[in-house]
Order: C-alpha cells, then structure tokens, then sequence
C-alpha cells in the first residue's frame, strides 16, 4: 500500500505541468492557431521563474510564497514569448509550424548562452525547498489524506485550480465561445463582429500564460528547482501536445491523459519499488522509455478518431477587423 500511495504521491507533480501546457495547446489550437512551440515556452518559463527564485531566495520571504512570484513571473515569461507566435503566425502570416519550431530551437540556445555567461554552469540551480510534507488537518483524513495532502507541492492545488477556471473560461463564457468560433468558423465569426485576430491572440497569449506556468512547475516539482539549458523540459511540451490530442481538446480529458502519462514515467523511475518489475532485471532505461513509446502508440491508435475541431481558413485575412 505504500508502494501505491508513493506513486501516486509522484505521479501529481508529473502530471500537473503536462496538464497545464496541454490546456494552453487548448486554447491556442481552439482559438486557429497551432502552436508548435510549446517546448520553447516551457523552457523559458522555468528560465525566469527559477531565475527570480535564485533572486529571492535569501529572503525572508515563506517559500510558497516565493514560489507563487515566480508563478506569476513564468507566465509574464511565457505570455511575452508567446507573442513571437502570435506575430509571425496571424499578423504576418507565417507558417505555423515553422515558427514554431524556430522558437523552440532559439531559448534552448539563449538559455545556454545566458548561462555560461552569468552562472558558469549550464542553467539555474536553486536551493529553495517548496516541498511540502503534509497538509494540517487535511492530511489526517483516512487514505485521501495521504494521497493528496502528504508528500505534495502545492502545484498540485493550484493546476487543480486553473483545469477548473479554463474549463469554466471556455465552456461558458462569451470569449470561451467567441475563441471557438474563431478556429472552428472565422468567417461566420467576423460577420457578426468578432474580431478574429484579437481572439487568436488571446488563444496563444492563454497558451504563453499556462505554458509558462507549467514549464516552471515543471522545474519545481519533476527538477527541485532547476533548469538546464542542454536537456530543458526532456520534451515536456511535445508530450503536452500528445496529451492535448489524446485528450480530444476537452479540458478533463486532458487531466485524464495527463495522469496516463505521468503514471507511466512515475512507474519508470519507481521499478525497484515494484517487485515483479524489478524481478524481470530490465534495463531501467527503457522503461523511462514508456512515456514516450506510449505517445506513440496512443496517437497511432487514435489519431483518425481525434481530430482537432475544423479550423477553417486559418490562413484567412480579408475582411478581418
């Protein structure tokens, strides 16, 4: 049982950060605009939120308190990089694709670069511990006690939070319709007076802002706070991409696959935790392979039957306020 309870204890973390940057992939992909570049904003929000934390972390300031600055200073981050996306790919009509890559291959670079100049190392190394070993009063509850409220970060509260507020934003408000319309009918959505533009930059801004966000709970909860500018997010945010496909572009689908996933990669690093696993003396490196092998299974079996909702006419520029 405790097997049971450690894992799942491991599995949140994980899962928070793909959950978060999938729902960013969300809201852009709904909004018209595919973004690429996730990877890219995960990385330069763990940059920044990390870079503000080795900043403030001398001070007197509680260490949940350092960690939500350094939140709201990842998804600054990650919304101003997100706007590179947006200008190249609905003002200039740039390739989607392309700039996205383009923009996931820069910040690795700059990171590296940055780093050796200021730090002498390859990233950010902090020593803040946000680590919480349990909740008062709520980790004294039977079994969900130790399941939610020991051996936590409070990323887990706050991803919690922000599934329900985007689920909330995007099925029932005016702008969650208005964004939809727009990827789905652009011209049906500019005939009534929506402005398409400023809606597919308000879908890759939200991308920017959790992408952001899930890159530096990234570092927090699967890195103890640090960055690295050669391996980054370990393809973090291709996955996120992967989750947000098997999901079907529905927020709590995407929890369910974010959970999928991250339980694999917890499993992979736990093998000697798990007796009939360890028995088999497998090479642990291939089953942190599992993630991964998984995607690919995943997306091969389900690729015909989720499809992302018609974007019709992304290209689309005349008559656009």
């Amino acid at each position: 049982m405790d097997t049971f309870y450690y894992l799942i204890q491991n599995t949140l973390p994980v899962a928070i950060p793909l959950l978060l940057v999938a729902l960013g992939g969300m809201f852009s992909e709904r909004s018209g605009v595919i973004n690429i570049a996730l990877e890219g904003i995960m990385l330069v929000g763990a940059f920044f939120g990390c870079l503000f934390v080795y900043f403030v972390q001398s001070t007197s300031l509680d260490a949940q308190g350092i960690l939500l600055l350094g939140m709201l200073v990842a998804a600054g981050a990650g919304f101003l990089y997100s706007l590179l996306l947006s200008l190249a790919a609905v003002t200039m009509k740039a390739d989607q694709t392309i700039t996205g890559t383009a923009l996931n291959m820069l910040i690795p670079a700059a990171i590296l670069l940055f780093s050796k100049m200021f730090f002498n190392s390859d990233g950010i190394t902090t020593n803040k511990n946000f680590y919480i070993k349990e909740v008062p009063l709520l980790s004294e509850v039977p079994v969900l006690g130790k399941l939610f409220f020991q051996n936590t970060y409070i990323t887990v509260y706050i991803g919690i939070f922000l599934l329900v507020l985007s689920a909330i934003v995007f099925y029932k408000t005016k702008f969650g319709l208005r964004l939809r319309a727009c990827g789905e009918h652009p011209h049906a959505a500019d005939s009534v007076g929506i402005n398409v533009y400023f809606m597919r930059y308000a879908g890759v801004s939200l991308s920017g802002i959790l992408g952001g966000i899930g890159g530096f709970f990234y570092a927090v909860g699967v890195m103890n706070g640090n960055t690295n500018g050669h391996t980054g997010v370990a393809g973090f945010g291709f996955l996120a991409l992967a989750v947000m496909i098997f999901g079907q572009w529905k927020p709590f689908k995407i929890l369910l696959a974010a959970l999928f996933f991250a339980f694999l990669r917890t499993v992979a690093y736990s093998i000697a935790l798990i007796p009939f696993l360890d028995a088999l003396n497998i090479n642990q490196t291939y089953y942190k392979m599992l993630p991964y092998l998984a995607t690919m299974v995943v997306l091969a079996f389900t690729s015909k039957k989720s499809r992302a909702p018609k974007a019709e006419g992304i290209p689309y520029d005349k008559g656009l306020r």
